[in-house]
C-alpha cells in the first residue's frame, strides 16, 4: 500500500482525541485508563514477516478491558507518513495504581517504560531499521521481510547493545522497570505527530472482545501473539464475541477511581478522595482495605498484593 492512499485515514486521525471503546469493553489504547493491579509479563514469541514495503511491526502489549488484562497482538501496518516511528505505549506506576500511557507516532522514538516488546523495541530507542530515501530500509536482524522487499541491511551488533532481557511489562513501582526518561527522549514525545491511528484503536477494540486473549483466561500466554494484518470488521479474532464484564464501571471524577466486577463479585474498588485508598475482593471475600486518611491501614490479607505505597520511577506525563 502507498504511503499517499493514507490520506483519509491521516485526516481522520488529526482530529481523534479519544474515542470510546466498544460495549462492552473498555481498552487501554489512549489516555485515561488506570487499574489497581499490575499487567502480566510480556510473553516470548516471534513474528510474521512483513507483507509490504514501508510496513512497521508494532509489538503486542497487555491492554484494559471488560475481562481484564488482554493481549492486543503485535501487528504490522502501513505508516501514516514517511519518517515517522511508532513509540509504543506503556503501563507505569502512580501511587500504586498502574495508568496507560499512550503510543505516538513521531520523527523519533521517544520513552517507552524501559519495556522490552521486543523486534527492534528492545527498552530503549529502536533498532528495526530506518528511513532513507523517502523508503523504509529494514534490519533483518530483527525484522523478516518477504521476498518483495529488497531495501534490508543486517546489523546485529546494535541489537546486542540495547538489548533488555526483562519481560516486565510495566515501569516504576514494586517489580517495576526502574528506567527514567532522557533529555533526548523528552524531546521525542515533544516533536510527535499522530497519536495511535484509526487501524490501530479497531485492532484494539477487536482484540477486547476475544476472551481467549484475556490473562485471566490464558494465564499470561496468549494463543494469538502477533498478527500480519489489523483486526477489524472483515478479519476478527478467532474467537470473537462478547466479553462481558457484569457491573463494571470506572470513574475518573477525583473520588472513586476504579471499581470492577468479575462474574458478579467486587474485584476492585479504589478511592482517591483522602479517605478510602484501597478495597479488593476476590470471589466475595475482602481482601484487602487500606485508609490513606492517617487513620487506619490495614495489612493486605494475602501475599503478592500491590505495594500501594510505591510510586516508583514517575515517567514524563504525556
Amino acid at each position: 500500500m502507498r504511503i499517499s492512499r493514507l490520506l483519509p485515514a491521516l485526516l481522520a486521525a488529526v482530529f481523534i482525541i479519544a474515542l470510546p471503546a466498544p460495549a462492552p469493553a473498555q481498552f487501554a489504547i489512549g489516555v485515561g485508563v488506570t487499574v489497581g493491579v499490575p499487567p502480566p509479563p510480556i510473553p516470548v514469541y516471534t513474528i510474521a514477516v512483513a507483507p509490504d514495503p514501508n510496513y512497521m511491526y508494532t509489538p503486542g502489549y497487555w491492554a484494559w478491558g471488560g475481562g481484564g488484562y488482554y493481549w492486543v497482538p503485535g501487528v504490522w501496518l502501513a505508516a501514516p507518513a514517511v519518517g515517522v516511528y511508532w513509540t509504543p505505549g506503556y503501563w507505569g506506576s502512580y501511587g500504586g495504581a498502574y495508568r496507560w500511557n499512550a503510543g505516538y507516532w513521531g520523527p523519533r522514538v521517544g520513552f517507552y517504560g524501559g519495556i522490552n516488546y521486543g523486534f527492534g523495541y528492545f527498552g530503549a530507542g529502536f533498532v528495526g531499521g530506518v528511513w532513507a530515501g523517502g523508503g523504509f530500509r529494514y534490519n533483518t536482524a530483527v525484522w523478516p521481510v518477504n521476498r518483495n522487499i529488497h531495501n534490508t541491511y543486517y546489523n546485529k551488533t546494535i541489537v546486542n547493545n540495547y538489548y533488555n532481557h526483562s519481560r516486565v511489562s510495566y515501569n516504576g513501582g514494586r517489580g517495576g522497570i526502574s528506567a527514567r526518561p532522557t533529555p533526548a527522549e523528552r524531546s521525542a514525545w515533544a516533536s510527535r505527530r499522530y497519536g495511535a491511528t484509526p487501524e490501530q484503536v479497531t485492532h484494539a477494540r477487536y482484540a477486547a472482545q476475544d476472551r481467549t486473549l484475556y490473562a485471566k483466561t490464558n494465564g499470561g500466554h496468549p494463543p494469538v501473539t502477533s498478527t500480519t494484518h489489523a483486526y477489524n470488521a472483515n478479519n476478527r479474532p478467532a474467537h470473537y464475541g462478547t466479553v462481558s464484564h457484569g457491573t463494571s464501571v470506572t470513574h475518573y471524577n477525583g473520588t472513586t477511581h476504579t471499581a470492577t466486577h468479575y462474574n458478579g463479585t467486587t474485584h476492585s474498588a479504589t478511592h482517591y478522595n483522602g479517605t478510602t485508598h484501597t478495597a479488593t475482593h476476590y470471589n466475595g471475600t475482602t481482601h484487602t482495605t487500606t485508609h490513606s486518611n492517617g487513620t487506619t491501614h490495614a495489612q493486605p490479607a494475602s501475599a503478592g498484593h500491590p505495594n500501594q505505597g510505591n510510586e516508583g520511577h514517575k515517567p514524563p506525563k504525556h
